[in-house]
């Protein structure tokens, strides 16, 4: 049967053979808990989960006595923004966020003012960049916490870590970066960015679906964190529940091909990213969302005028797998929030596509999606 072309890897990714391969004896042959330290069994799980750790260290510049494991970036999400609202109430209950936020960020927050916390969502320029100085303009005595996602999961936007690293230390604020779209994408440094805590997945770089990481810094200044799920201590007491060691390993695994492949497949995205754009940039009326150049290398967004958003991706399933800028749900449509955020009426943002290139995405796919897109956008737009 034939299946679409897959160019959703914003949404997910295949896991790749490599990765499958260094877990398979962890599912039935090191079984054991990493926990359980008096045998064998329990020696050799503790011994993978440790090289994950540091693996995932060493790629952000941190120890790995600073990684906890978590189920994915949306848990890691919620134990560090509701985990420092909890832990520094007395400080202060103000916490900024940015309007392009995954809801995984966006919902805790508010959450956290239905109990009181004041929080700032700043707005985005029309590139998807913030303005640093509105940030510095927001901060309050009262700010315990800034959390800006370090590249985009819509429109690939890179955001200045490192800028907004330095007003939040300059304040002593902590900082939280969701960055589950930029690990072994983009370099990723703690020390050098002032990151604080930083949410990390798997399942964005060909690992599996179901683990993730967070990063907490343990000195200059060392974070507390309020612990979210109880019931063993594990994870330094952050994050209790027995660790899934075959997870983990297939964590480490593709986080060290993508570390080991990073610069010749960005190089090899980009070329790809570009050919399609060359293509569909002479479509009537399209727009590029997001900034051009300070954008993750497989992402390409785009807006379409003069075409019906639902229409368009009913004309496209049979032949490509995309993501619209609606955000669905089995109750609601409504045009994706980060589209909005840049200022496009609902009506562009409702005609937009995310392309997520990949890995294993070839130029040959490149050039028959821009070929069936263009044909498909032309008969709507006569229509």
């Amino acid at each position: 049967m034939h299946r679409p072309i897959y160019l959703d890897n914003h949404a997910t990714t295949p896991v790749d053979k490599r990765v499958v391969d260094a877990m398979i004896p962890y599912f039935s042959e090191h079984f054991g808990n990493p926990s359980s330290i008096n045998h064998q069994y329990g020696w050799e799980a503790e011994a993978a989960v440790k090289q994950t750790r540091e693996i995932l260290a060493k790629t952000i510049n941190a120890s790995s006595e600073e990684i906890i494991f978590t189920s994915g970036a949306t848990e890691a999400n919620n134990l560090a923004i509701k985990g420092v609202a909890e832990a520094y109430f007395q400080k202060g209950q103000h916490i900024i966020t940015v309007a392009t936020e995954h809801h995984a960020v966006l919902d805790p927050c508010k959450y956290l003012e239905t109990l009181g916390f004041k929080i700032t969502i700043l707005p985005v320029q029309k590139d998807g960049l913030i303005n640093l100085n509105a940030l510095e303009k927001a901060l309050r005595p009262d700010t315990i916490l800034v959390s800006v996602m370090a590249a985009n999961n819509e429109i690939g936007v890179i955001q200045p870590l490192t800028e907004i690293g330095k007003i939040c230390h300059a304040q002593d604020i902590i900082f939280h970066t969701d960055a589950a779209q930029a690990i072994g994408k983009i370099p990723l440094d703690v020390q050098a960015s002032h990151i604080d805590l930083m949410s990390l997945t798997a399942h964005k770089i060909y690992g599996p679906k179901g683990i993730g990481a967070l990063y907490v810094r343990r000195r200059n200044p060392r974070v507390q964190l309020a612990a979210q799920q109880h019931g063993g201590g594990h994870e330094r007491g952050m994050r209790s529940g027995t660790l899934y060691t075959p997870q983990i390993v297939g964590f480490g695994k593709a986080i060290e091909i993508a570390n080991r492949e990073q610069e010749s497949e960005n190089r090899r995205l980009t070329q790809l990213r570009n050919r399609l754009w060359e293509s569909l940039s002479k479509l009537e009326g399209i727009h590029l969302n997001g900034h051009p150049t300070q954008r993750l290398a497989g992402n390409l967004n785009i807006s379409i005028e003069g075409v019906d958003g639902a229409a368009l991706l009913l004309g496209l399933q049979s032949m490509m797998a995309v993501s619209s800028g609606s955000a669905c749900s089995s109750t609601t449509t409504a045009p994706s929030h980060v589209l909005t955020a840049l200022g496009h009426p609902e009506k562009l943002a409702y005609a937009s596509i995310r392309f997520g290139i990949g890995r294993f995405n070839t130029t040959e796919e490149i050039d028959l999606v821009a070929q069936q897109l263009v044909s498909v956008v032309q008969s709507l737009q006569r229509i």
